[in-house]
């Protein structure tokens, strides 16, 4: 960086600042960590000789606190892969169970708009098609912020929901599905060759709100990756033009993720990967009756406080799932 001509290639000098900077940030976070340790062990010490038991119990504390923040720092470090530290492109798809997977899928976007506030990140809709009488059929965000990627591939599956549904006048217990898809966002240095003759191209009048200006014109894009059968839309812009920026840029996080399982080898095409959203298939089920209980059935991680969970307070399951991987 300290090269004169660093700066004449701005979008590579851009790359690596910030590379040094996460470099920069763990090695500070390390020293930080190592410098309170050897502090408390000097503390103990001195306590110890003192016989002072007051000083000893507020220590406990210290040493409370330094293990969070440790726990915390291992957390960070176990996200290292090449994609980890990208924004991230977050799809919501409501599965089998008609109104009642919509508004699963409703209640999925708010639990992860939720964790993203908590995180101290930034989501964004990128498009969304609104259930027909309730809830969401689908929904696809970008989660802003360092190791969004990293932290959501966790979440990638089929969530399961049981409950009392407030769409049945029975009061009858009903089981939704709702799947989950996490893409890295590719950033500009990276090339993904989306050839035009590869692409095709539709328009379409948008749905759902908007006013009269989404119904009379053909604002709403749709674009197939014929080579990979992959398709994205987007019609949550009034302009067509925008609607085209957004639909490509997610076309090319998934084209991207789909050449990089392809060349590890050890991972399935991430549509391929996917089971069907039904029965049998779940990464994690949500149960609000007839007791309370969030399962994830990768890691058997387990709570009983499911309104936390859905309030976004879903770390220690990616926590459970980073460390199982």
């Amino acid at each position: 960086m300290s090269d004169p001509s660093f700066w004449s290639d701005r979008k590579n000098a851009e790359k690596i600042s910030k590379q040094a900077r996460l470099f920069k940030e763990s090695i500070e976070a390390w020293e930080t960590l190592t410098s309170q340790h050897k502090d408390l062990c000097e503390l103990q010490e001195m306590a110890a000789a003192d016989g002072d038991e007051s000083a000893l119990s507020d220590l406990e504390n210290e040493v409370d606190e330094l293990t969070k923040n440790v726990e915390s720092f291992e957390f960070r470090s176990m996200l290292d892969g090449v994609d980890d530290s990208k924004n991230a492109i977050l799809v919501i798809h409501s599965g089998a169970g008609g109104t009642e997977a919509a508004d699963w899928a409703e209640m999925l976007l708010r639990m992860y708009n939720r964790w993203t506030e908590r995180n101290g990140l930034k989501s964004k809709v990128m498009d969304i098609q609104p259930g027909e009488e309730a809830g969401i059929k689908g929904v696809t965000i970008e989660v802003s912020g360092e190791y969004a990627y990293g932290y959501l591939k966790a979440e990638a599956g089929v969530h399961r929901l049981v409950r009392i549904s407030p769409f049945d006048s029975g009061g009858r217990r009903h089981t939704s599905f709702a799947s989950v898809f996490v893409y890295p966002d590719v950033d500009d240095d990276i090339e993904v060759d989306l050839k035009d003759e590869d692409l095709k191209i539709e328009v379409y009048r948008a749905g759902g709100a908007g006013g009269q200006h989404v119904n009379k014109t053909s604002s709403a894009v749709r674009i197939t990756h014929v080579p990979t059968g992959i398709v994205v839309q987007c019609q949550n812009e009034r302009s067509q033009f925008k609607n085209k920026a957004t639909a490509l840029k997610v076309l090319t996080a998934r084209v991207y993720q789909n050449i990089k399982d392809e060349e590890n080898k050890k991972l399935k095409e991430v549509e391929n990967s996917k089971k069907s959203i039904d029965f049998g298939s779940q990464i994690r089920s949500y149960v609000f009756h007839p007791y309370n209980l969030v399962k994830d059935h990768r890691t058997n991680y387990e709570t009983g406080n499911v309104q936390a969970v859905m309030d976004g307070d879903i770390d220690k399951f990616i926590r459970a799932f980073l460390t199982l991987e």
